[in-house]
């Protein structure tokens, strides 16, 4: 792992890509929310026609802009990105036990809902493969600054590669404009970091680049994806 690592540390994101890729045949595969940093992560694959799978969770609850997105994104790049979604029994026994949004109403809720909606699926998306691609930053949030480029996922038993993690936010922006990135135009009103609409809103000047996601609460702004 350390030597990986230090060999990961010399590569631009696009060249640390080909080298896992290369290193994991056929047992790469890359998570999309469609967020900027995916979008350029999907952008790297694409160009260098990258054997990694590229897929998406759809929780049920995502904004049109979001699915209207990834239907650009699978033109734009000629490729198709595989969707996961929640089992149905499971979120009609969820919404029966707490309500259509009883996330709202407590932590352990809205973490309930996140486990079916997002974590259940991904865990399947994940399974058999060997290397977990992520869109994660460090400056994106207090909980993301400790995480290495690539490090052991206990809660899903896979590496994790980070290629983005030392990237800066105007980095991701000059290079979205540079190569002609599509994206959110949910990002251009104040939306940074794009959930499950009901838990998503645009931040205040000032605020943390994920305050506007399950901004009622206090928390680690985490749904369970990335958990330690």
């Amino acid at each position: 792992m350390h030597d990986l690592e230090q060999r990961l540390e010399q590569l631009t994101a696009g060249e640390g890509l080909a080298l896992i890729a290369d290193l994991f045949p056929g047992k790469v595969v890359f998570s999309t929310s469609l967020g900027q940093e995916d979008q350029v992560i999907t952008q790297l694959i694409a160009s260098q026609n990258l054997p990694i799978q590229i897929f998406s969770l759809d929780t049920g609850r995502l904004f049109p802009e979001t699915l209207e997105l990834l239907a650009r994104t699978e033109s734009k790049y000629k490729t198709r990105i595989k969707v996961y979604y929640p089992e149905t029994t499971s979120v009609e026994k969820l919404v029966a036990d707490i309500g259509i949004n009883g996330f709202y109403e407590s932590v352990e809720n809205r973490k309930s809902c996140c486990f079916v909606r997002k974590v259940e699926p991904l865990k399947r998306a994940l399974a058999r493969n060997k290397v977990w691609v992520t869109g994660l930053r460090a400056e994106q949030s207090a909980n993301r600054s400790a995480m290495k480029r690539i490090e052991w996922d206990e809660a899903n038993q896979i590496l994790k590669y980070n290629p983005l993690l030392d990237w800066g936010f105007d980095e991701m922006l000059a290079y979205i404009q540079e190569h002609k990135i599509p994206y959110n135009p949910l990002h251009d009103k104040g939306f940074i970091s794009i959930g499950c609409a009901p838990c998503t809103r645009a931040i205040l000047p000032g605020e943390d680049a994920r305050a506007g996601r399950w901004w009622w609460e206090e928390s680690k702004k985490e749904c369970g994806l990335h958990a330690k």
